[in-house]
């Protein structure tokens, strides 16, 4: 072999390594992504059955109130269609931008009830359950977000852009 066959060989393999270095990053940073949608994942379905009970409970107490509970069942099972779509793609800006906008239409269902002034045995405690819930997973979602933020710049910094687009990662969506 000659030097410069030498020297050939030698750079393409280093390429190939850094290439498969690459590549393995970025499989590690999109399994983390998925990681922690799981947690997000369960979160809102832990939450979504304390959701239900409360309508249960709010219906017995507030008949006057029918069209609100409607709106929160039914924007309850809106988001819970959303996180079931996310769940399986949770890299995907499309599965969680309609996360999200559930997330905001089921949050403003939430703020039209009059939930404070119910008077009910279980109805204090569920409250304290769900805001708890709600607490959880508002760090659950800053934590999923962490890590599509550290995707993303991986995704997009230079020379690794190369890499993700030759094995098809694309940019994820923050939730």
């Amino acid at each position: 072999m000659t030097t410069s066959q030498i020297t050939g060989a030698s750079v393409t393999a280093v390429l190939v390594f850094w290439i498969v270095g690459a590549y393995n990053r970025m499989v590690s940073l999109r399994n983390a992504l998925v990681a922690r949608f799981a947690s997000v994942d369960e979160l809102f379905r832990q939450r979504h059955v304390l959701l239900e009970r409360q309508v249960d409970l709010l219906a017995a107490a507030l008949a006057s109130a029918g069209p609100r509970l409607e709106a929160l069942r039914a924007a309850c099972r809106q988001a819970d269609a959303a996180r079931e779509h996310a769940r399986f793609r949770p890299g995907a800006a499309g599965a969680i931008t309609s996360l999200r906008v559930a997330e905001d239409i089921l949050a403003d269902a939430r703020a039209r009830l009059p939930v404070q002034s119910v008077a009910g045995a279980d109805l204090p405690e569920l409250n304290t359950r769900i805001a708890a819930s709600d607490t959880t997973l508002a760090f659950a979602r800053r934590e999923f977000n962490a890590a599509v933020a550290g995707y993303n710049q991986a995704v997009r910094q230079f020379p690794t852009a190369l890499v993700a687009r030759l094995f098809g990662f694309r940019p994820a969506a923050t939730f």
